[in-house]
């Protein structure tokens, strides 16, 4: 069911009137005074808002009273981003006339003074807003909503420790492996803990109960306990459910913490045992700490075992130092097999060949999923009629009815769990569709144009919070990461969450397409994925609250389509904050300026653009400009009057970028030249970019050098440089001062640089006690690595692959006493070297005070010394 995200939203706004105040906007009284009215009226309607999220299931008057919140929220929002949008207006026009001082001297004086006309018209918005509200109050008021101060939705479900077997399909193997773990010898005063970690529906439980029940776990550990934890990790309420399992029948209700954690030890002293804590959702390492320090051994390493389930990776690195045994969805022919069994009494199925058919398209939208396969084949029990296996084929799982203990109400207890910030955020993936490759920066860019994102705390940035979200998103299994990249990663969501997050959005988030017949009206995030444009712009025409539209890339749209919906876009959608286009589009109409709260605008690819309107200047909260791929002759003056700018692609075709004028880019985080084929050097004023923090250069083929102004860069932390073929990293003498800069470079990637024979010091030295992490590929000029390499104090990394020409590594290698991994791949030349490295590498540095975890080294895809940490449970192997 659709979800109103109300209390995130009410969140938000009011984090954004008190960050208005603190602005200290010169409003005129009667503005700030309904302001304030506002905001108490919506500090109290919060208060209950939570009370209101988990009644409105129940009571559809409430839901639909909820909904009509939520839009007058979102026009809360809109009108709050107003008043920035005017303040960025007065501030353009300041650095704009910044060579008149008399003129500059009386805007600044009243820079936070906002025209008459604007307090006028806002004060009549905002009266509105509060009249609506008003309006709503009565019928509000008569649901008795209580005030709640979490967000979680507290639940209970209770599991047993019984399961036939032979009803248990595809999980012999992973049975083995953890009784396999459970066998080996413990080196801890504290129990082991050995986690099971999956998505909800996965077969946790079951695999849990399988082991739990083999007769070599029952011979192993004479006392055997399982507790399902479910959500409340109490102690006491945990205590006593494991005494009254040790021991059946004591009763030990009215029972202190002291007198049951006394039981307790009684009970299990010098007693090995199997301990099961099922379905564990405690993120709280105080709470596990204290249960541990009750079970751990007074007699030497523990005998006994602890198996714990649970969805979270974060659960498991709390409660284990043992890396968790991720489970993995069935293979199909276990999957068809588990179907099978669901949807016929057994035999059955070889009568029906063609039901058996649909069946196994049917076990492909489960993607391996037990409780998913049992939920759509029970379904079909006994249904022979084909029209209704075609139409379960058909239908999305979230719009099948489902029981309490079937998939979707299972997994929806994850969702359910999160923090009411990171529901906003998952839900709003579900504009993509199944099977979608999600990239890291892209979905933070977007989190950020859309306001979803929590105000970042001192000495954190807007981005930093977007990788927060996403690491807790990973750590829960409700996204999975595909693949590392150097700046950023690949990830992607299991059909099943993406029908969770679909269902709870879809007031939210819409696909479009020519099949698409009608829009809500209130809906806030489009995709448009069809050709037949004249459809898709029709179901547009009746949108007016749209904030993301995004256009997925298509070789036949044509450029009238993508000119009527720029223009659609202009019109309509006036409070649209993100856009992307992928079009064979030659110019943007000069109305785009008017898209006063446009964040985010994506032209990558759209190469026919070869220059921006004269009005580009007025998209004063343009957050990112991606223009890879464009056009562009040279990036125009207007670019760098976009002072709330943080994150930069360009391609241009010009030998020269125009110089950064002080006061320009003050806010931007990321840079990146992308194929500027005829640039020869980076613009003048580098040093003004004083945020920066990534700067990429990459397929610039007559760039040469690096700017000196790098230097004054101190919040730079991550500079790649790729395929720029005439790079040499040489630069002016080094000055007195460069011996004692201070710079903050944590990363440096330098890929396929030809021209390269060393390395940059000033830039490297200065960085001596931050950069972590030091990338060299495919620099075929590269013969030595500089002995001064060896200050780099702070490296974790070094990767070094196909420098053909690289004859020897620094000596002494081994006071990188922080490095926890090296790799070498595709350097002949020191394949005479490898057997002494071995020595020097594999015994020197693993005895000395480094952390070095792997080492790796290759030649022609034969792998020369690998080793890996027994630390990591891995093992060493030399191929000689």
């Amino acid at each position: 069911m659709a979800e109103t995200f109300l209390f995130n939203i009410a969140e938000r706004v009011l984090e954004k009137l008190v960050h208005l105040s603190v602005d200290e906007v010169r409003l005129a009284f009667n503005v700030k005074t309904d302001l304030k009215k506002l905001e108490d009226t919506m500090i109290s309607i919060k208060a209950v808002l939570l009370d209101a999220e988990r009644q409105q299931h129940q009571n559809e008057k409430l839901r639909l009273c909820m909904w009509k919140l939520r839009d007058i929220f979102y026009d809360a929002e809109d009108l709050i981003d107003d008043f920035k949008c005017e303040t960025l207006h007065k501030q353009d026009a300041i650095n704009y006339l910044n060579t008149n001082s008399s003129k500059v001297r009386f805007l600044a004086s009243c820079s936070t003074c906002l025209p008459l006309s604007f307090s006028l018209r806002m004060a009549h918005k905002i009266k509105a807003i509060n009249r609506r509200l008003g309006e709503l109050a009565t019928e509000w008021n008569s649901f008795d909503l209580r005030h709640c101060s979490y967000n979680r939705h507290v639940f209970r479900r209770e599991t047993i420790s019984f399961v036939h077997s032979s009803g248990v399909i595809g999980r012999d193997e992973d049975k083995e492996n953890i009784i396999g773990m459970l066998m080996e010898p413990s080196e801890d005063r504290n129990v082991p803990v050995i986690p099971i970690v999956g998505l909800g529906g996965l077969g946790k439980t079951t695999l849990a109960q399988l082991v739990y029940n083999d007769d070599r776990v029952t011979s192993l550990f004479p006392l055997k306990i399982w507790i399902c934890v479910s959500e409340e990790f109490d102690l006491s309420r945990l205590l006593k459910r494991i005494i009254q399992s040790v021991n059946k029948g004591e009763r030990c209700d009215d029972s202190t913490l002291d007198a049951l954690q006394a039981r307790l030890r009684s009970l299990l002293n010098d007693k090995k045992f199997l301990l099961v804590l099922d379905d564990v959702w405690n993120e709280n390492q105080a709470k596990w700490v204290e249960l541990r320090n009750l079970l751990r051994s007074t007699n030497g390493f523990s005998p006994s075992k602890i198996i714990v389930t649970t969805r979270s990776l974060k659960v498991a690195s709390i409660m284990s130092l043992i890396p968790p045994y991720i489970l993995e969805g069935l293979p199909l022919e276990d999957c068809l097999t588990l179907f099978t069994k669901w949807a016929f009494n057994e035999g059955d199925e070889r009568h029906y060949p063609n039901l058996i058919r649909i069946g196994e398209e049917i076990v492909k939208k489960c993607k391996g999923a037990p409780l998913a396969i049992r939920t759509l084949g029970s379904l079909l029990y006994q249904k022979t009629n084909e029209s209704d296996w075609i139409y379960i084929r058909e239908s999305e799982i979230w719009r099948l009815e489902q029981h309490e203990n079937d998939i979707l109400p299972v997994l929806k207890l994850s969702y359910n769990y999160l923090p009411s910030h990171l529901q906003r955020c998952l839900a709003f993936l579900s504009l993509y569709e199944k099977d979608e490759i999600y990239y890291s920066d892209k979905v933070i860019r977007l989190w950020m144009a859309n306001g979803l994102l929590e105000h970042p705390k001192q000495n954190q940035e807007w981005e930093d919070v977007g990788k927060r979200y996403l690491n807790e998103l990973l750590s829960r299994c409700l996204i999975q990461k595909e693949r590392d990249f150097l700046l950023f990663f690949s990830f992607k969501m299991h059909d099943l969450v993406h029908d969770i997050v679909l269902d709870v959005s879809q007031k939210e988030c819409k696909t479009v397409n020519s099949k698409t017949k009608t829009v809500d009206e209130n809906v806030r995030h489009l995709l448009l994925c069809d050709e037949k444009s004249v459809e898709v712009l029709r179901v547009l025409e009746k949108l007016e609250k749209v904030q993301t539209v995004i256009v997925q890339s298509s070789s036949l749209r044509s450029k009238i389509f993508d000119k009527s919906l720029i223009n659609l876009c202009v019109s309509n959608f006036k409070y649209l904050r993100a856009l992307a286009l992928r079009s064979p589009l030659r110019a943007l109409p000069n109305s785009i300026g008017t898209l006063k709260h446009l964040r985010d605008l994506d032209l990558a690819n759209c190469r026919g653009i070869q220059k921006l309107p004269s009005s580009f200047y007025k998209l004063r909260s343009l957050q990112s400009l991606n223009l890879a791929g464009s056009g562009l002759k040279q990036l125009p003056d207007s670019v760098q009057r976009l002072i709330e700018l943080r994150h930069l692609v360009i391609t241009i075709e010009a030998k020269h970028l125009k110089e950064i004028r002080a006061g320009c880019w003050t806010s931007l985080q990321y840079l990146e030249l992308h194929a500027c084929m005829e640039l020869k050097c980076l613009p003048e004023g580098m040093q003004y970019l004083k945020s920066l923090r990534t700067l990429v250069l990459i397929f610039c083929h007559k760039l040469v050098s690096l700017p000196r102004s790098l230097k004054f860069l101190t919040k730079l932390e991550h500079l790649q440089i790729v395929s720029c073929h005439q790079m040499n990293l040489k630069m002016e003498a080094e000055e007195e001062e460069d011996k004692d800069l201070q710079l903050s470079l944590k990363t440096l990637t330098l890929v396929n640089l030809p021209a390269l024979t060393d390395l940059p010091r000033w830039l490297l030295q200065g960085s001596s006690s931050t950069l972590q992490q030091l990338r060299i590929m495919f620099c075929e000029n590269l013969s030595v690595l500089p002995a001064w390499l060896l200050n780099l104090t702070s490296l974790h990394e070094l990767e070094i692959v196909s420098c053909r020409n690289l004859s020897a590594l620094p000596e002494g290698i081994d006071r990188l006493t922080n490095l926890t991994e090296l790799r070498i791949d595709g350097c002949p030349q020191l394949r005479k070297r490898y057997r002494e490295m071995g020595v020097k590498i594999g015994t020197k540095l693993l005895t000395s005070k480094t952390l070095l975890l792997s080492i790796r080294i290759e030649e022609c895809g034969k792998i020369l010394i690998s080793y890996k940490s027994k630390a990591e449970v891995w093992s060493e192997t030399l191929d000689v």
